[in-house]
């Protein structure tokens, strides 16, 4: 019997590639695979062939926003059984170098990522019928909880590791700029911290929507108005933190505006290299911070899906049987009608 998996071959080179089974082994597991959600990560890597110096170099399976189902466990496993719905975490860390030794496990020198061409051979991704994973990767999904949403875990992860860069966010006036996936989950995570106003920006109406139905308290389409954020700006600012999350010049320069004095600015998304007004940056004491992934938020993450304490799936605007993985990847890349757009990942 073979196995469906959505391999990327080169730029635009999608295909559905039949692959060998995986075998159960003592320590591991083997997932029938439910559904998978396109990250930015996977866009960049079938329309440009790699994120920044990162290059697909040989087939990858892509994905590592992943949900299954337990089909067969390891004789050494006792946590998991046949029959348990999971949400799987991509993250591999090594628990042996410094960075891990330091319990900063996101930044594990020697990390291995699902769906990840950062190393050659490249890490296979998530996005196919069946595949192995270890005990530590699986955290069990209540049975009243969608697979769907559990394939939303690992960016609501990055979103609460986003989150505790600044501490509390209860009482505090915030900004979320981009309303993408990434926005969405912000905006959630910011409404359950219990933060006094969420205003988030973006050029489209249609993502703008999903982002209050996320929580957010007010929507800014930039493109129809983009001088809204003006009574915000000057010395003082309007804002006590900023979670930038569009990697655009602009609206990090406007987040420099609007952060008050001493506020926070967290740079969730990935930009190259920019032109900021630093001097504002050292005048206003502005505490500019980046976030990179996660780690214990991923557990976080499943128990407040589970939970029901944040709801994601307004921000699920499509999921695509996975022999149409082709369609899928055009509309993931359409901001103006699709937010997160997942995989069925169960047929092919």
């Amino acid at each position: 019997m073979s196995v469906k998996a959505c391999v990327l071959h080169a730029k635009h080179d999608l295909r559905i590639d039949a692959i060998e089974p995986p075998q159960v082994s003592d320590d591991t597991v083997v997932l029938g695979m439910s559904h998978g959600g396109i990250c930015g990560s996977d866009l960049h890597y079938f329309h440009d062939g790699g994120v920044g110096t990162i290059r697909v170099t040989e087939p990858i399976i892509v994905g590592h926003e992943v949900s299954g189902t337990v089909l067969a466990v390891g004789r050494n496993v006792s946590t998991l059984v046949a029959g348990d719905r999971v949400a799987v975490c991509p993250s591999q860390p090594c628990h042996s170098c410094e960075f891990c030794n330091l319990e900063q496990f996101q930044h594990c020198k020697n990390m291995r990522f699902l769906g990840s061409a950062r190393t050659v051979p490249h890490v296979q991704g998530g996005m196919r019928n069946q595949m192995l994973a270890t005990v530590d990767q699986c955290f069990k999904v209540d049975p009243d909880t969608s697979l769907s949403s559990a394939a939303c875990a690992e960016p609501l992860a990055v979103c609460l590791h986003a989150a505790s860069q600044v501490g509390s966010l209860k009482g505090k006036k915030v900004l979320v700029t981009g309303a993408g996936p990434i926005g969405a989950l912000c905006c959630a995570v910011t409404a359950l911290q219990g933060a006094a106003a969420i205003i988030v920006t973006d050029l489209f109406d249609f993502t703008l929507s999903k982002a209050l139905e996320m929580g957010a308290t007010q929507s800014i389409n930039i493109a129809s108005s983009p001088d809204a954020l003006a009574d915000y700006a000057g010395e003082n600012g309007g804002f006590d933190v900023v979670f930038e999350c569009s990697a655009a010049e602009p609206a990090i320069r406007s987040a420099i505006d609007v952060v008050r004095p001493r506020g926070w600015i967290v740079q969730v998304g990935v930009a190259g290299n920019l032109s900021l007004p630093v001097n504002a940056i050292v005048g206003k004491e502005i505490r500019f911070v980046g976030t990179h992934r996660f780690h214990p938020e991923f557990a976080e993450a499943v128990a407040l899906i589970n939970s029901g304490k944040i709801d994601v799936s307004p921000m699920v605007t499509q999921v695509y049987p996975m022999e149409d993985a082709l369609e899928a990847f055009k509309m993931a890349s359409n901001r103006e009608a699709a937010i997160k757009v997942q995989l069925d990942l169960r047929g092919a």
